[in-house]
């Protein structure tokens, strides 16, 4: 059985980016734009890995950590992806929960090393 990935991404275009290679890689993939959308996806889907967008149009990436933590649906992995390098927010990121925090643009082949090496 395939791993799934959940997406959480307001943008469209990295999206659609993301969901063509990890399917190209052999993965199942689901999206989220916004940290309702991404809880209800989280809790209904259950990840195995989840790509999670820190800054997001209707709330911070993190509400999505302990909304899914109060709903027992976290994913095995969940990599939080970010602009800014940010050393409190990387700790918060680890704190809630978070595998690793990468720092955006993240090149391709860094991504997919980062999800095999969680998923291995």
């Amino acid at each position: 059985m395939a791993a799934r990935i959940l997406i959480v991404e307001d943008s469209p275009l990295i999206v659609d980016a993301f969901r063509v290679l990890f399917t190209d890689a052999g993965y199942e993939v689901d999206a989220a734009t916004t940290v309702a959308e991404a809880v209800e996806r989280g809790a209904k889907t259950r990840a195995d890995v989840m790509l999670l967008d820190l800054s997001l149009p209707d709330g911070n990436g993190l509400e999505i950590m302990h909304a899914l933590r109060e709903r027992d649906a976290l994913p095995r992995v969940t990599l939080a992806m970010t602009g800014h390098n940010d050393a409190r927010a990387r700790r918060n990121c680890m704190d809630a929960g978070c595998a690793d925090v990468l720092l955006k643009p993240v090149p391709i082949a860094e991504l997919l090393r980062q999800i095999e090496l969680h998923l291995a």
